[in-house]
């Protein structure tokens, strides 16, 4: 059985110099053991902003890019359509700095609460991927 989600968040005894006035988040092995991937090797990631609660982007980590995220406390993702590991930020400055992780009941989707820093989290420039809706307004 999973642990609860307070239990994934833990205060090493120093910080990574890549991270500015955070402390990381340190899940157990058994937490890591737990993360179901898909047949691909993914696993879906939510990246919501800590401010106001916006979700600001969907992505996928493979269990590097999910150990390198919490040892950097930043967002690194599995980028499908290049095949390879995705910093958030390298190239825009649009970085995403983790401060909470969670993930849900069945161990196969994960929330990170981020600070986003830049312009946004989409590609587009958008502050947040979700900025389309279906239906027309009443």
């Amino acid at each position: 059985m999973p642990l609860p989600p307070a239990e994934l968040m833990a205060t090493p005894a120093s910080i990574s110099d890549k991270v500015v006035d955070m402390n990381l988040i340190v899940p157990t092995p058994e937490q890591l053991a737990a993360v179901k991937y898909n047949s691909d090797g993914l696993v879906p990631v939510i990246a919501q902003d800590i401010a106001n609660g916006d979700v600001l982007m969907m992505a996928w980590m493979n269990a590097e890019s999910l150990s390198m995220t919490f040892a950097e406390g930043r967002m690194v993702y599995w980028s499908r359509s290049r095949a390879e590991l995705w910093r958030k930020g390298d190239t825009s400055g649009d970085r995403q700095f983790v401060r909470e992780a969670f993930y849900d009941c069945d161990v196969d989707t994960l929330l990170f609460k981020v600070e986003q820093e830049g312009a946004g989290a989409c590609h587009t420039g958008a502050r947040t991927c979700f900025f389309s809706s279906f239906g027309t307004s009443a």
